[in-house]
């Protein structure tokens, strides 16, 4: 089985993030696709236990959540949508943040840290609990069996096409404006029914 470029996740007409910053964004992502599957394939073919396997091993988290984050990232984008104020996700948001702006003043305060990397909505299907979470290197820090539900690109390559290395904040505010929101409720409502949610 090999992965493939998910076309239809590519957003267009974003207000405030430019179609050329995207594309430059899009083949970012194009290339852990293609390394993702090629770094299977060589995986396959190595000795288990060998040297060559064991490098490939250790590079196999860095290339598959660089594709999966992506996709999920461009997934959660779009222009013209709104949080439902009725939705399960903006009841659970009040519940643990006491106001959906409260959550999202703290989301936007994680993505204003010092530091390349994301910020993440997770729930924990356990306890069905909300966190935003800092991530730097991708491969690294996620935690384990949690749901991503909205997923924050704020590594450099993801706005310097349209704004300078000091203008993280600019690009943020834009992410606001183009959040898919019925996708990220989709995700939410599907982590809260016991699935994963569907990234594609």
């Amino acid at each position: 089985m090999t992965y493939s470029v998910q076309e239809h996740l590519k957003p267009k007409a974003l207000v405030g993030i430019s179609d050329k910053q995207v594309e430059q964004h899009w083949a970012l992502y194009k290339a852990y696709v293609t390394n993702t599957n090629g770094l299977l394939e060589d995986l396959g073919k190595a000795e288990v236990g060998s040297r060559p396997w064991s490098e490939l091993a250790r590079r196999v988290a860095f290339e598959v959540d660089g594709m999966v984050l992506h996709e999920y990232y461009f997934g959660n984008l779009a222009s013209g949508a709104s949080l439902s104020p009725q939705s399960r996700l903006a009841d659970s948001l009040v519940e643990a943040w006491s106001t959906p702006e409260a959550w999202r003043e703290e989301f936007t305060a994680m993505a204003a840290m010092r530091g390349n990397g994301w910020v993440i909505l997770y729930r924990d299907p356990a306890t069905g609990r909300l966190f935003n979470w800092w991530v730097g290197d991708h491969e690294l820090s996620h935690p384990a069996g949690f749901h991503p539900i909205l997923v924050l690109d704020v590594w450099e390559h993801a706005f310097m096409v349209d704004h300078a290395a000091t203008e993280r904040a600019k690009y943020v505010e834009a992410f606001w404006g183009n959040v898919h929101w019925q996708v990220v409720e989709q995700r939410f409502k599907e982590s809260a029914d016991g699935r994963a949610p569907a990234r594609f």
